[in-house]
């Protein structure tokens, strides 16, 4: 069974950092893809004969004005995943840079949701006669980055691919409710794995089925930390070496 394989980037990266210890944590981040998908075909029952046929991977750069030095280590692992054949194809999107206004906010600790700063000691609004505002808010201009087009290059080439008969099942790595309709369509077609790159929380519910819908044999997972460190790269990986950190 010729199996295609298509990977949300940044959606991997997002959930592996959840996973594996937040922002700034290492071991985890030298990732081999085929590695990582292999081990999760492993666990599923109904997929013995498996083999993996295309490993596209759909990313963008990130920008180097922004952030030179997360540039030059993302530069390194792309080139690392295409020498040592972690992946058959990579899709670019792009990674975009602008000036956003709203409101300020920080984030509930448990919850996780947005708080609504609030004008409050040791910085209290006050009108024009020195009356204190309490439920006065603070408007900001922030630089947001923005990854664009992954969504649409995992949908088109699994699209593509299982249309074609290109591949007998496929394998999405993504948790974006984005691509609900092009994983149904191909459950109608092939057998899909999907693969949930976080271990806690949900799986949106778009994307979520039956074993038994279209032509069967579809099945989740949801990766873990162990998950993770366990599908490195080598180091070196050919004539490239995992960046400090990493």
């Amino acid at each position: 069974m010729r199996v295609g394989v298509y990977v949300d980037g940044y959606n991997l990266y997002y959930g592996g950092r959840d996973c594996c210890g937040g922002r700034g944590s290492a071991g985890w981040k030298w990732l081999d893809i085929r590695a990582l998908v292999a081990a999760a075909i492993a666990k599923q029952g109904g997929w013995t004969n498996a083999s993996l046929h295309r490993v596209v991977y759909c990313t963008a750069r990130v920008d180097a004005a922004t952030n030179p030095s997360a540039h030059a280590d993302q530069d390194v692992y792309l080139k690392a995943l295409r020498a040592t054949g972690s992946v058959d194809w990579i899709e670019y999107g792009n990674y975009v840079a602008r000036t956003k206004t709203g409101l300020l906010a920080t984030q509930d600790p448990q919850t996780r949701k947005p708080q609504i700063a609030s004008s409050a000691w040791p910085i209290m609004i006050q009108d024009a006669n020195g009356a204190k505002v309490p439920n006065a808010r603070f408007m900001v201009q922030y630089l947001h980055l923005e990854e664009k087009g992954s969504d649409v290059n995992v949908a088109s080439h699994l699209l593509l691919d299982v249309l074609t008969n290109a591949v007998d099942a496929a394998v999405v790595v993504s948790n974006d409710s984005d691509l609900a309709f092009p994983i149904r369509a191909a459950r109608d077609r092939v057998p899909v794995g999907l693969i949930n790159p976080r271990s806690a929380g949900y799986t949106a519910g778009d994307l979520q089925g039956k074993p038994t819908d279209g032509v069967g044999g579809h099945w989740w997972w949801k990766l873990n930390a162990a998950a993770y460190r366990s599908a490195q790269l080598p180091d070196p990986a050919g004539t490239f070496t995992r960046p400090q950190g990493w």
